[in-house]
């Protein structure tokens, strides 16, 4: 079967568009919705036959869509995904999917209702080294996972945060726990399962914004790894990068920013005299797609009844906002945070200030 998409903003959206304009077979850009109907147009210059709108409520309405694509700022992304479900289609939503884990509950209600699904994105589990670490692990090469390292250490100035929604909590909800680190959080807790109890220190010591712009934190997740994670956008150039210790090998990324997945991984047996048998399991993984073609992909899968490879779900999506939660609550509140929240905690209607 064939869908429909309507994209919702032409920033991000701009990358969906051109995913779903090279999957024919599945997918169809019907809409792209932007208040800017240049920057639309533009980003759907892939679908000539696309119709282009500043009517959201028009997209909402139309029996042509089958599939609407949140790429909105964050503080729009719970009410619009409330509103495409009750009108009868799936959802993708980009990060962050809903801004609270009360929401994370109503959006698991609406599910349910309307039996549509909602895909939230999380990239970065598409590439070909990704899936070699997964390959190892899935073999038992791996082993138990004890310590995980991320560095999320960007760039950014005036001009990125030119955008007036951007470094406030009313528009973006957040700051770089919420933008910029959020997938690779979520690789992580991929790899080593959701995370139990966090600590967290967060600052504005680069731009001054109403959000934090630097973090360090640490977790421990369900497996028993313990999860370091470095954030700022005060860095030289940008870099990713993950390195993950296991009991059988020590796996380490590429470092390219937002396509951590993409470049070329290491993995170091722990035992040397195993080396050979950890090279022959990355040697045999298949690349597959990368990022969103790989996403699409699997939702296309996903619908139409097939496998998909690792397509991110609603409890993961849960996870990522509890994280989320329990960093800002940390770093608040100045003590560690045991998870999951019980609906009576403080921030489990949300963290803004």
């Amino acid at each position: 079967m064939k869908f429909n998409v309507a994209v919702l903003g032409a920033g991000v959206g701009t990358q969906h568009a051109d995913i779903i304009a090279s999957q024919p077979d599945s997918f169809r850009l019907s809409h792209l919705c932007d208040l800017d109907l240049d920057r639309a147009a533009k980003a759907a210059s892939a679908s000539p036959d696309c119709i282009l709108t500043t009517d959201l409520d028009a997209v909402l309405d139309s029996p042509d869509v089958d599939i609407v694509d949140i790429c909105l700022p964050p503080h729009l992304h719970f009410d619009v995904a409330i509103r495409a479900l009750r009108s009868g289609k799936h959802v993708i939503a980009e990060k962050p999917y809903v801004g609270s884990l009360a929401e994370t509950r109503l959006i698991a209600e609406a599910v349910k209702a309307t039996d549509k699904q909602v895909f939230p994105v999380f990239q970065y589990r598409y590439g070909p080294g990704y899936r070699q670490l997964r390959a190892l692990m899935d073999s038992g090469l791996a082993g138990t996972p004890y310590a995980i390292a991320l560095e999320t250490h960007w760039q950014r100035g005036t001009a990125y945060y030119a955008a007036p929604w951007r470094g406030t909590w009313a528009g973006e909800m957040g700051g770089t726990v919420l933008s910029h680190a959020i997938h690779i959080h979520n690789l992580a807790e991929h790899i080593a399962g959701p995370a139990m109890e966090v600590n967290a220190l967060l600052d504005t010591t680069v731009m001054g914004n109403e959000t934090e712009d630097t973090a360090a934190i640490g977790w421990r997740a369900s497996s028993g790894a313990l999860v370091s994670s470095s954030i700022t956008v005060g860095a030289a150039g940008n870099a990713s990068r993950l390195r993950a210790c296991f009991s059988g090998l020590t796996a380490e990324s590429s470092d390219q920013p937002y396509r951590i997945a993409e470049g070329k991984w290491t993995f170091t047996a722990t035992d040397p005299e195993r080396q050979s048998e950890v090279d022959a399991v990355v040697q045999a993984t298949p690349d597959g797609p990368i990022r969103f073609a790989g996403y699409f992909a699997d939702i296309a899968a996903k619908l139409n009844g097939r496998p998909d490879e690792f397509l991110p779900d609603l409890n993961e999506a849960t996870q990522s906002i509890a994280l989320v939660t329990a960093i800002y609550a940390s770093d608040r509140f100045g003590k560690r945070i045991k998870l999951p929240l019980p609906q009576d905690h403080p921030m489990y209607g949300g963290w803004k200030p």
